[in-house]
């Protein structure tokens, strides 16, 4: 190899269209999935105090949403719902006239050409903010996936395009893609988190969703952070299960897991930009300490770069702005 002054690595860094053309790594709208928050009622936009600029909106007010972020060329959403109703068993999640089931009718019919993506998880629904069924003080594996599977078949049965199971029960992978196919929606991909991890980072989510648990948490379903090896081993077994798509939670601090993970399987592969992480940069911005759209984007191009070929992210909406005027 030729060195110094032969080679020159500056030769191709002279200049913003240079870098364009030799560039290895882009983000593009088309891979991002933006998070949307569905509460009960009419007429109502919350601001959530600890994600500025993130709302939780009215099944009334999506129509307007959807179209926006059509608009912005973004392809899908991911839908979480706070409903007034909270009890032992999270029954409100699997509720056909639930706030998800209303929500992804209301999407389906207004902006069908955006992809509807729905969390499957009972945290939101239940009394006791846990992930699942409650037995003795200990959440009970096998007696969640029942209502597991019943609540992605709802959703399946209102129009949702993809089913996002995030409660990190052993099997339920495979109870819901039992649950989908024997109900004729064989169609309907599972888009499984994988390696999800029992994270610091998802604070403000937990204040969005209204799901912090009341008791204990959520360490011995989640994944401890240390732990890479056995992320593989939970990928595997989702996709044995019959997983679609699989990720990897939170993102930015498990780049290394997202890069281990694509490097190991061929199969689409999302990472999940968490509140926290949104909220850490949006504080600094707002603060003047950093510049927020230079942030982003390198950080969505460190997600991308590390294997992740979807980013579901809160800045979405700003991203898609962003790129399109590069």
């Amino acid at each position: 190899m030729s060195s110094f002054p032969q080679m020159r690595m500056r030769r191709l860094r002279r200049t913003e269209a240079m870098r364009a053309l030799v560039r290895e790594t882009q983000v593009e709208i088309g891979d991002l999935i933006y998070p949307l928050f569905v509460v009960e009622g009419s007429q109502a936009k919350q601001e959530i105090a600890s994600m500025p600029g993130i709302y939780r909106y009215s099944n009334d007010l999506l129509p307007g949403e959807g179209e926006d972020i059509a608009k912005l060329g973004i392809p899908a959403v991911i839908l979480f719902g706070i409903p007034e109703k909270k009890d032992e068993v999270g029954s409100s999640a699997y509720d056909p006239e639930g706030v998800i089931q209303q929500a992804i009718r209301t999407i389906k019919k207004t902006t069908p050409e955006l992809l509807v993506v729905t969390d499957v998880c009972l945290c939101e629904y239940t009394s006791h903010g846990h992930c699942g069924v409650v037995v003795d003080g200990y959440v009970d594996n096998d007696k969640t996936l029942e209502l597991l599977a019943r609540t992605a078949l709802s959703y399946a049965e209102a129009g949702a395009d993809v089913v996002a199971p995030s409660d990190m029960m052993d099997g339920r992978v495979k109870a819901i893609r039992q649950a989908l196919d024997k109900n004729g929606f064989q169609d309907t991909p599972i888009l499984a988190y994988a390696a999800k991890y029992a994270s610091a980072f998802y604070g403000p989510f937990r204040e969005a969703a209204e799901s912090t648990p009341q008791f204990g948490d959520r360490r011995s379903y989640q994944m401890d952070p240390p732990n890479w090896r056995e992320a593989l081993r939970e990928v595997e077994q989702d996709i044995a299960e019959g997983a679609d798509m699989v990720m990897v939670k939170p993102a930015l601090p498990y780049l290394d897991v997202i890069r281990r993970v694509r490097d190991t399987f061929n199969y689409p592969l999302a990472a999940y930009s968490v509140s926290g992480e949104y909220a850490m940069v949006k504080a600094a911005a707002q603060q003047g300490w950093l510049d927020e759209r230079r942030i982003v984007l390198e950080t969505l191009t460190a997600i991308k770069r590390a294997g992740a070929d979807i980013i579901i992210t809160y800045y979405a909406r700003d991203a898609a702005r962003w790129l399109s005027s590069i």
